[in-house]
């Protein structure tokens, strides 16, 4: 995002209609915005996220747009030109207002206005200009979040950084940083993913820590089904002796010892079919 003009009338201190130029201040790199309390820096980065978003920071959001000094047939607006992307665009909003009826006496409310036009190099009489894209508040401001990929309240927190946090910052200890870093760039997700890995974690320690004692089961209920003729299993498994007995030592004796086994039972069915098949060729012969 690169800002070219913003143009700010009867908004916040300023009563008429100023312009900053912002293409002019960054000829040379890097420019500051300097002036007494009170003078409008923060105004225009207020009329800034006014422009893109149509909501000043929400530090300021209960201050009025309105200039308190500003004549009363002028009307509160704001307009800025910028690039986003490829794209030249400018917008332009004023908000709700009191102005002056154009009969009679006494004043009439004004709606909420948003413009946004694109330069096009053919704005419809075939030269270059202004083509308007939208006046609907809605559309124009998806436009502009999709284009700049951030929320207002992202917005402010990573661009608009609100000088009195700032301060803080600068004052706090290592506690208070990280406290205010959190707040100004809402890493509570970050805080939530962290537990629910912490939480993962636990769990499958306690189930690393239970699974040599599944396992011992599993084989003592493998002794039980071999009988008094299988492969004794004590020969096979390392002494259980709490945390000293290596899990690794545990499932490789049991493997080893489950593979007597098999080979033992395979033996047995061997043996046993061949049985069967003598008991019925005798039994067909005897028929």
């Amino acid at each position: 995002m690169r800002l070219h003009r913003l143009t700010l009338t009867a908004f916040g201190p300023f009563a008429g209609t100023e312009e900053v130029d912002f293409d002019r201040l960054a000829s040379t790199g890097l420019f500051l915005l300097r002036g007494a309390t009170g003078a409008g820096k923060s105004s225009v980065l207020d009329a800034v996220c006014y422009a893109l978003y149509g909501e000043v920071p929400g530090a300021r959001r209960g201050n009025p747009l309105r200039s308190d000094h500003a004549a009363p047939g002028l009307l509160t607006e704001v307009r800025l030109d910028l690039t986003l992307g490829s794209r030249r665009l400018e917008i332009t909003r004023s908000p709700e207002q009191q102005r002056p009826k154009l009969r009679g006496t006494g004043t009439t409310t004004e709606k909420a206005q948003t413009l946004l036009r694109e330069w096009a190099a053919d704005a419809g009489d075939g030269t270059p200009g202004w083509r308007a894209v939208s006046r609907s508040h809605q559309e124009a401001g998806e436009e502009i979040r999709r284009l700049v990929g951030m929320s207002r309240e992202q917005f402010c927190q990573v661009v608009l950084l609100p000088q009195g946090d700032f301060a803080r910052f600068l004052r706090a200890d290592t506690k208070q940083r990280a406290e205010l870093l959190g707040r100004l760039f809402d890493t509570q997700r970050f805080g939530q993913v962290e537990r629910w890995l912490a939480e993962r974690r636990l769990r499958q320690e306690a189930a690393v820590r239970d699974g040599p004692q599944r396992l011992r089961d599993l084989a003592a209920r493998a002794a039980e089904a071999a009988g008094a003729g299988g492969e004794p299993a004590d020969d096979w498994l390392p002494a259980e002796d709490g945390a000293a007995t290596s899990a690794a030592g545990l499932v490789d004796g049991v493997l080893g010892w489950a593979a007597i086994l098999r080979s033992q039972a395979a033996e047995q069915q061997a043996v046993a079919d061949a049985a069967l098949a003598a008991a019925r060729r005798a039994q067909a012969d005897a028929d």
